[in-house]
This record gives C-alpha cells, sequence and structure tokens, in this order.
C-alpha cells in the first residue's frame, strides 16, 4: 500500500517507490518533482521565492536556488543518478489582482522562471508543467510512476 508523505511549505521531501509525495495549497509558490525512472525514487520541493540572493535565512527550502540543490543532494544519497533526472511543475499562480490594476509582484511567475533556470543549469529536463492562471493547485506525485496528479478547484483534476 502506497504511503503519502506530505511536504509543507517552504519545505522538501524524498520517497521510494510505491510512496506518493503530497503538497496542498501552490498559490504563487512551485511544486517542483524530481525523479529518477530507474531507481523509483524521487522528491518534492514547496518552492516559495525565486532566490534566496545568498541568505537563505535559516530556511534554504523556501527558495528555488537553495532548494534545489538540497532536494537533488538527498535524491542522490538515494543512489539516483543525475543523468537520469526528469522533473515537472506546478503552481506558480497569480492568486491576487485587483480590478484595472496592472498585476503586482509577479511571484508565480517569477517563482517558474527560477525554478525552469535551475533545471537547466542542473541538465535536468523538464517533462511538463501546470502553471499559472490564478487558481490554487495540490498535487500528488508517485515517484515510481512519475505521475503527476494536479486538483484545482472549479479547474478539474488533470495527470501531468
Amino acid at each position: 500500500m502506497n504511503g503519502v508523505i506530505s511536504v509543507g511549505m517552504a519545505d522538501f521531501k524524498t520517497a521510494k517507490s510505491p510512496d506518493i509525495l503530497l503538497t496542498a495549497g501552490l498559490g504563487s509558490c512551485i511544486g517542483i518533482c524530481i525523479h529518477d525512472p530507474f531507481l523509483k525514487v524521487g522528491g518534492m520541493a514547496h518552492i516559495m521565492l525565486p532566490t534566496a540572493n545568498g541568505n537563505a535565512g535559516g530556511n534554504p527550502a523556501k527558495y528555488a536556488d537553495t532548494a534545489m540543490e538540497l532536494l537533488l543532494k538527498e535524491i542522490s544519497l538515494m543512489g539516483a543518478n543525475s543523468s537520469r533526472l526528469k522533473a515537472k511543475i506546478a503552481g506558480g499562480a497569480q492568486m491576487f489582482s485587483f480590478p484595472g490594476k496592472p498585476p503586482v509582484l509577479k511571484i508565480g511567475d517569477r517563482n517558474a522562471e527560477a525554478v525552469e533556470q535551475e533545471l537547466k543549469r542542473y541538465g535536468i529536463p523538464l517533462l511538463s508543467s501546470d502553471v499559472g492562471g490564478s487558481f490554487g493547485r495540490t498535487i500528488h506525485f508517485d515517484v515510481g510512476t512519475g505521475e503527476l496528479r494536479v486538483r484545482t478547484i472549479n479547474h478539474g483534476e488533470k495527470v501531468i
């Protein structure tokens, strides 16, 4: 039976098949899921902000650049081979807008862009993504199959 491992905000976890990684409440945050399809191991990070700017403030899992480094170290300790890693992402919404005003800060867009840049830096292919919009997401990642199930309120559920 699959165990469900919950990943909190500004947090990351690793798992092996048949476990499922879950994070809820992805608004402007990004859920990054990385796995080694051969070993069936992987991890998920719930990233809140694009960069730590040299100061992770006690929680490096909060930022795209430092969280990715931590996640990759943990996955490699599980035996994953960096040449086999694959990624999927979800989140990055623009949660707040005001009629007649341009979107402020665009944190969701900036988070998605930062995560994509980090994946390129590490040479990890991004297989699929479900980012943007103005709605939150809950994601379930099966590290055995690489399936990412994305649920949204009023926008249904899909597998990417």
